[in-house]
């Protein structure tokens, strides 16, 4: 069962081009259930029923485990099948039984307009290394973008004439305007401030760190904390509140969830959809302040 799950793995990694944590997630959850099949005699997953796997997550569930803990074993163990099926291992997939517990959607943490006005005031822009931080900061909040996106954008992804940068999302691309703000900060950074880091004129980074080379999301999520530090924001914020943040403002402001979808790269517009309660959440909070008879 183990040389299986080592073959699964190494499927996942050749065929699926999963990322290493899940297939260090997925293994360890597989491992787990292997020991535990093995307690009760199971050698084969063929010899596996529905009935030996509700056991199992019944055996977690004792656990107390997290709801997102339990759908993550799950969707491993229906993962493992899936292959075991296409791979003619088993005859049936046990699987199909299982239920996925309800996973509470928590709503993302974002920043007020005014934080955020703080936040961007933060970069000294009369030194290099402030105006590079200002126009990251800058074009982070007026996309939305992902900081994986920031970080690798080249400087052929952006247009400063047309107002608008070209976002690469795995084998997708999209446009995403920015306004003149991040635009301004942007040709600052270019005129200014990009020559001091970039000594290879090849460099086609648009972002660079001190050593001229591509910036890092650790190294950029460390100028953000020290920024917001400065900044008096006490909450344990990452690159990821800026793009919430930009979602929730531009929500709040009459952007339809369409266009912030598009914006946002996402695929569902469900996943959108959960900034909107953001705003039945601060409206609630006015009504209860403001009316009389709350």
């Amino acid at each position: 069962m183990e040389r299986v799950v080592e073959d699964f793995i190494l499927y996942l990694h050749e065929t699926k081009n999963t990322s290493k944590n899940t297939e260090v997630s997925y293994e360890r959850d597989l491992k787990k259930l292997i020991r535990y099949l093995q307690e009760q005699d199971l050698t084969s997953f063929s010899e596996v029923t529905c009935t030996d796997l509700q056991g199992y997550l019944n055996k977690i569930k004792s656990e107390n485990l997290a709801a997102s803990t339990i759908s993550r074993n799950i969707a491993s163990i229906r993962a493992l099948y899936h292959y075991l099926l296409k791979k003619g291992i088993v005859a049936e997939d046990p699987t199909e039984v299982l239920h996925t517990p309800k996973i509470e959607k928590k709503l993302p943490e974002i920043l007020s307009v005014e934080e955020v006005d703080r936040l961007l005031k933060q970069p000294d822009i009369r030194t290099p290394k402030g105006i590079r931080d200002n126009a990251m900061m800058e074009l982070l909040y007026a996309t939305g973008m992902r900081v994986s996106e920031l970080i690798h954008l080249s400087t052929t992804d952006i247009n400063l004439q047309m107002g608008y940068v070209v976002c690469h999302d795995s084998d997708k691309e999209r446009i995403i305007p920015i306004g003149n703000v991040s635009r301004n900060a942007i040709l600052q950074y270019m005129e200014h401030s990009r020559g001091f880091f970039t000594k290879d004129t090849n460099e086609s980074a648009l972002f660079t760190n001190c050593s001229g080379k591509s910036m890092s999301r650790q190294g950029f999520w460390k100028v953000l904390k020290g920024y917001a530090a400065d900044a008096g924001i006490h909450r344990d914020i990452t690159p990821h509140t800026l793009r919430h943040s930009f979602a929730a403002h531009m929500l709040q402001n009459g952007a339809d969830v369409k266009s912030v979808q598009e914006m946002l790269g996402h695929a569902d517009i469900s996943s959108t959809q959960i900034y909107l309660g953001l705003n039945v959440s601060k409206m609630r909070d006015v009504y209860m302040k403001a009316h009389p008879r709350h």
